[in-house]
């Protein structure tokens, strides 16, 4: 018996800051759950002809629970954040016109960065509700003298 897969992993950056004053953006259930609504904007590049372009997608991200409370005050316009999570399709009627929409429920976020910030910490969803600072990012080894040197590798890269 196959096992159908859905399964997400995307690296984008927030369109607007996380207004918890609108309901639409940031509440909770009637069990008390919290649930933050995002949008983030993934840019790909690919070649067409003899130049690149640019072409960007937007996605909806909704977050639950302790994720969502924990990281609110995070979720600014520009940061960059790493998700994993799935799909989940959404279908309506209205006035008699069916209607559906696909969104990307966070399993798992992981700030970044952005705007001038440096790198960020992760939270998995389903861990203990604990944000966790990162081991040691690229600017901590440089400043302790694991960087590699600039003489040792070629200018140009041949891929």
């Amino acid at each position: 018996m196959a096992t159908d897969i859905n399964h997400v992993i995307l690296v984008g950056r927030l369109t607007r800051d996380l207004n918890t004053a609108d309901q639409r953006e940031f509440a909770y259930t009637a069990n008390g759950q919290a649930r933050a609504n995002i949008s983030i904007a993934v840019k790909r590049s690919r070649r067409q002809g003899e130049q690149w372009v640019d072409e960007v997608s937007y996605f909806d991200l909704s977050i639950w629970g302790k994720t969502a409370e924990n990281l609110k005050q995070y979720l600014t316009k520009g940061k960059q954040i790493a998700v994993e999570g799935h799909l989940k399709q959404d279908r309506w009627e209205k006035d008699g016109q069916r209607f559906s929409k696909v969104s990307i429920v966070a399993d798992n976020i992981q700030l970044l960065g952005g705007r001038g910030e440096q790198s960020g910490g992760s939270y998995a969803g389903n861990q203990t509700g604990a944000y966790q600072q990162p081991q040691q990012g690229y600017a901590q080894t440089q400043a302790q003298g694991f960087a590699p040197n600039a003489d040792e590798f070629p200018e140009d890269i041949p891929f």
